[in-house]
Order: structure tokens, then C-alpha cells, then sequence
């Protein structure tokens, strides 16, 4: 008999449903590492702290600025 798996994950419905991705993207360690270490001083998680950083970009971009 061959059992049926549940491939119902909700993180995966909610994403799907709100368009959100994985964005994925490489760099050198010793960035990576040092950006972790500031963020976790500053107490932001990574993940909102690069949203800000893009979301900053593309304001100065739209503003002629970048």
C-alpha cells in the first residue's frame, strides 16, 4: 500500500498567497559575517534590515538620486 503525504504547509499557502519570495544572491563570507554581527548588535533581524536598505534604494533611484 502506498501512503499519501500531506503536503500541506501553510508557510508555503501564505507565501504563495502574499507573492512572497526567496531571494537568494552570493558574497564573501567575511560580508556576510560582518552584517550578521551588525545587525544582531543592533538588535534587527537581517532579513528587515535588507528590506530597508532595498526599499531605501529604490526611493533614491525613483528620486533621481541613485
Amino acid at each position: 500500500m502506498s501512503e499519501k503525504k500531506n503536503n500541506y504547509d501553510p508557510q508555503k499557502k501564505w507565501a504563495q498567497k502574499n507573492d512572497y519570495i526567496t531571494k537568494g544572491f552570493k558574497m564573501y563570507r567575511s560580508q556576510a559575517d560582518a552584517f550578521a554581527d551588525a545587525c544582531e548588535k543592533a538588535g534587527v533581524s537581517q532579513a528587515a534590515k535588507i528590506t530597508e536598505l532595498m526599499e531605501k534604494f529604490v526611493k533614491e533611484v525613483e528620486n533621481g538620486e541613485g
